[in-house]
């Protein structure tokens, strides 16, 4: 039987964003999927692509910067995102923020990753965050909804 350990890999805990620049690197389909996971947390985040979808530059909350990625653009932000659909881009986006000391989450890849967000709930002031370990996200949104459903016909 393996080492609990290694099964475990990311420890669940709850990250004051309040004053924390958050950079979304990529303008498509995942990185929506990402702001509408993030932006009733913070109002500091900022979406770097060269093509953006319209439904990310017409959001009022959120600064929109359109180019491309350069490692200069880590330099003011503590919570970076890799979020393009080039696997070489986010390697190198994961490298350039590591060297500068940058928490990184990059999408649809969990080994690259220093964090990783869990599928939540919130009610009030309470949340409910269910993660796997990022070995089965659907599991962790199945769990989240029984959660949801199981609080809300209480």
């Amino acid at each position: 039987m393996p080492d609990k350990r290694s099964l475990l890999k990311f420890l669940p805990v709850s990250l004051n964003i309040t004053d924390k620049k958050i950079l979304i690197i990529g303008g498509g389909k995942v990185a929506s999927h990402k702001l509408a996971g993030i932006k009733c947390y913070s109002e500091n985040i900022t979406v770097l692509a060269p093509d953006v979808n319209e439904d990310i530059i017409k959001d009022p909350e959120l600064r929109t910067v359109i180019k491309y990625y350069e490692k200069s653009d880590l330099q003011n932000f503590d919570i970076i995102y890799a979020c393009t659909n080039d696997h070489e881009t986010n390697t190198l986006i994961k490298k350039d923020a590591v060297s500068m000391g940058k928490l990184v989450n990059v999408a649809d890849n969990p080994e690259l990753c220093d964090f990783i967000s869990p599928a939540i709930h919130r009610e009030g002031i309470m949340t409910v965050a269910v993660c796997s370990n990022a070995r089965d996200v659907k599991g962790s949104i199945n769990l989240r909804n029984r959660i949801k459903d199981f609080l809300q016909n209480d």
